[in-house]
């Protein structure tokens, strides 16, 4: 495997660290400085400061960096999508928001939509003037997608929908969305559903929050009354849905950059163990903490390495496929033993949270704590993403 970056790919390395050199200085310093109190991350304060920091990027051509330039893209190639996500995760800066629409909604459309739908939809992704949320999951269909029972019904020129989703994130501000829906009620179940566009303010559609364990309400319940959506807003083929939904998932699990997340997440640890004096020595000395934390340095080593694999398989030409759960499932799995070991740091003040003065880092790990096991479900539970490595990347049995 070659390591090395061609010098265009460094001239534009170095220009990225430049733009950030210069606009970096224009975020709060909340952002920086964790002594300092920082808005919700649920709240309209934050939200508005994400999409400042996004349309600054985007005016700089930073994102949606490997889209074409027709749709509003930078028509650059992957590796300098992976040069800017290091030089991200290194100046530990924001990255865009609206990141369903950037994560997989965007991509579906661009593999699989009309051409009307491209130019329509994807410029407006980019730019964050529309921002996307996902209607996949339902009460009864949740890890299992494939049972999604919500119905869409042939009228004229529109499809009827009625039902309900569940854990859409973002959808209380979202303007359009994905919705995985039923359409041939006879098919097998994985060939009777369809891939809709969905105007969020559609006459029909409630959403409700749900607050979660962190005190915030990212997700919501949706529900569909008699809502109608043109039929040329479907996706790709009528009942081929699941397999464009379950292709989109892909895109959403390569995740490239994550590694470099996870590593600044250890480095902030074994800092946090220097500062911390337990038994008149800095915790970093004791045996077993410095054991642990060694092994967490090593499993971001790990993620990084398989990240790394995955990138050459896509630089050849190769879509991400059944193979990214594996990274998806060491990734959340490994945050959520680092959340452990990172309260364990903390000792006693573990127990306070955001807000209380003597909150180490402002309670911002006890928000990472109590987030960590969503991420376990999130993108396909960990038992799913076993089944999908067994099955379609092993190929065990059923």
């Amino acid at each position: 495997m070659d390591f090395s970056y061609s010098p265009k790919e460094e001239a534009f390395r170095q220009g990225v660290k430049d733009w950030l050199e210069e606009n970096m200085k224009e975020l709060p310093a909340w952002w920086f400085d964790r002594s300092l109190l920082r808005p919700d991350t649920g709240s309209e304060e934050y939200r508005q400061f994400s999409l400042w920091w996004h349309r600054k990027l985007y005016n700089a051509g930073f994102v949606g960096i490997g889209w074409p330039k027709e749709y509003g893209g930078r028509g650059a190639t992957l590796l300098e999508q992976v040069v800017f996500n290091e030089e991200m995760a290194t100046h530990r800066v924001p990255g865009p928001t609206n990141a369903h629409g950037l994560g997989w909604c965007g991509p579906a459309i661009m593999v699989h939509g009309a051409e009307w739908q491209k130019k329509r939809f994807l410029p407006k992704i980019l730019s964050a003037e529309e921002i996307w949320c996902t209607c996949y999951s339902e009460p009864e269909a949740g890890s299992d997608m494939a049972n999604v029972q919500t119905r869409a019904v042939e009228d004229g020129d529109d499809f009827v929908v009625n039902g309900q989703k569940v854990w859409t994130s973002g959808g209380h501000y979202a303007h359009w969305a994905v919705i995985l829906v039923r359409t041939d009620p006879d098919a097998p179940k994985h060939r009777g559903l369809s891939y809709l566009i969905m105007d969020m303010h559609s006459p029909g559609i409630t959403v409700r929050p749900l607050r979660q364990i962190t005190g915030h309400a990212e997700y919501n319940e949706v529900f569909l009354d008699n809502v109608r959506i043109p039929k040329n807003q479907v996706v790709g083929q009528i009942n081929r849905g699941w397999y464009i939904a379950a292709g989109a998932l892909e895109f959403e699990r390569s995740n490239i950059g994550a590694s470099e997340r996870a590593f600044n997440t250890v480095k902030d640890m074994i800092r946090m163990a220097q500062q911390t004096v337990r038994l008149g020595k800095p915790l970093s000395e004791d045996p077993l903490m410095r054991q642990k934390l060694a092994q967490l340095y090593i499993e971001s080593m790990i993620m990084r390495f398989n990240g790394l694999r995955n990138l050459t398989s896509q630089l050849r030409g190769e879509r991400p496929g059944p193979q990214m759960s594996i990274g998806k499932l060491y990734m959340s799995e490994h945050d959520m033993r680092a959340q452990h070991v990172a309260l364990e740091i903390q000792g006693p003040y573990s127990q306070l949270m955001r807000g209380s003065k003597y909150a180490i880092d402002d309670g911002r790990w006890q928000q990472s704590f109590l987030s960590a096991p969503g991420m376990l479900i999130a993108e396909g539970t960990s038992e799913i993403n076993r089944n999908v490595i067994a099955q379609r990347v092993l190929g065990l049995p059923r």
